[in-house]
C-alpha cells in the first residue's frame, strides 16, 4: 500500500512554481501564485509566469529555470564570433551589447540557447506555469 513520507525536492536551478493559495507562496503573491521568471537568450527576452494549478501534481511545484543551453560554452566560442553576434543584434533587433570580451558574448549568443517561447509554451500547456508577461531586451551587459 501507499506510505506517507516526507521528501525534499532539489530543483538544481529549476524554479519553484507553487500555485495560488499555497501557504509557502509569499503572502503578497499568494492569491495569484509564485512569481516565476524564465530568462531567454540575449536576443529573445524573458517571461514572467505564475505558479500553475498543476505544478504540484505534475512537477513537484517546479518549472524550467530558463531556455537552457543547446551547446557548451567551448563549442559556442568555436561557432560564434562575439563581435559579429553584437553587430547582428544591434543591426537586426536594435539590441545593444556591452561586454568585457568577445568570448563572453560568443558564449551567450542567441543561437546557443533553446527557444524560450517553446520552453514557456510547454510549461503553460502542462499547467505548471501560467504566462503573465513577455519582455523584450534593449541592451545586454556581460561582465
Amino acid at each position: 500500500g501507499a506510505v506517507d513520507r516526507e521528501l525534499y525536492v532539489h530543483r538544481k536551478g529549476a524554479t519553484r512554481a507553487f500555485p495560488a493559495g499555497h501557504e509557502a507562496v509569499p503572502e503578497a503573491y499568494r492569491s495569484v501564485g509564485q512569481p516565476v521568471i524564465i530568462p531567454g537568450s540575449m536576443g529573445a527576452g524573458s517571461y514572467v509566469l505564475r505558479g500553475g494549478a498543476e505544478s504540484l501534481s505534475v512537477s513537484f511545484g517546479s518549472t524550467a529555470h530558463g531556455a537552457g543551453r543547446l551547446m557548451s560554452r567551448t563549442q559556442a566560442k568555436q561557432e560564434f564570433w562575439g563581435g559579429d553576434v553584437a553587430d547582428d543584434l544591434e543591426r537586426e533587433q536594435a539590441i545593444y551589447v556591452k561586454a568585457q570580451s568577445g568570448a563572453t558574448v560568443a558564449e551567450e549568443a542567441p543561437g546557443v540557447y533553446k527557444d524560450v517561447d517553446e520552453v514557456v509554451r510547454v510549461s503553460d500547456d502542462l499547467g505548471i506555469g501560467d504566462t503573465v508577461a513577455r519582455t523584450f531586451p534593449v541592451c545586454n551587459v556581460k561582465g
